[in-house]
């Protein structure tokens, strides 16, 4: 009887901590997303589109085959990008970690502490176009091999 009960109330306390737990980053979530409405006049990327989550693609590279890029944007303005050199010797691998802020319009973001020289991204409805170093959008040729694709 005794190690029905006890498994009863770990089980009950489990639960309740888990739903706890559960809620606060819901209110969290919500508080970040009130926030950032708060910031603009009108619909924009940041606070009209589902635009959290991990996107990638394979950009052009003048020194390789291409670059895979792997880019997490988390709700909480950081992000995490990972790229990977196609064709090098040296397998060269780049992990990068930081926050990332919105442009004034709401949506353009950029990377602060990127190794890399791409820190500009356009957000869009499930991709993020790769901008130049200015922050503009990449045209001829090869424009549509710089964009990501929501994972």
């Amino acid at each position: 009887m005794n190690k029905s009960l006890i498994a009863s109330c770990l089980f009950a306390s489990l639960a309740f901590t888990t739903s706890c737990s559960n809620s606060q980053e819901k209110v969290v979530v919500e508080e970040i997303k009130l926030e950032r409405k708060s910031q603009y006049t009108a619909d924009n990327s940041a606070t009209s589109l589902d635009w959290n989550g991990t996107y990638k693609g394979t950009v052009p590279c003048a020194s390789c085959e291409g670059i895979e890029t792997i880019l997490t944007l988390n709700i909480d303005l950081t992000y995490k990008l990972s790229t990977h050199y196609f064709g090098r010797n040296d397998a060269l691998e780049e992990d990068d970690m930081g926050a990332f802020a919105w442009d004034k319009t709401g949506s353009i973001i950029t990377l602060e502490n990127a190794s890399n020289g791409f820190t500009h991204y356009k957000v869009g409805e499930n991709r993020l176009w790769q901008l130049d170093m200015k922050g503009n959008k990449i045209t001829g040729d090869l424009a549509d091999h710089y964009i990501l694709t929501k994972q």
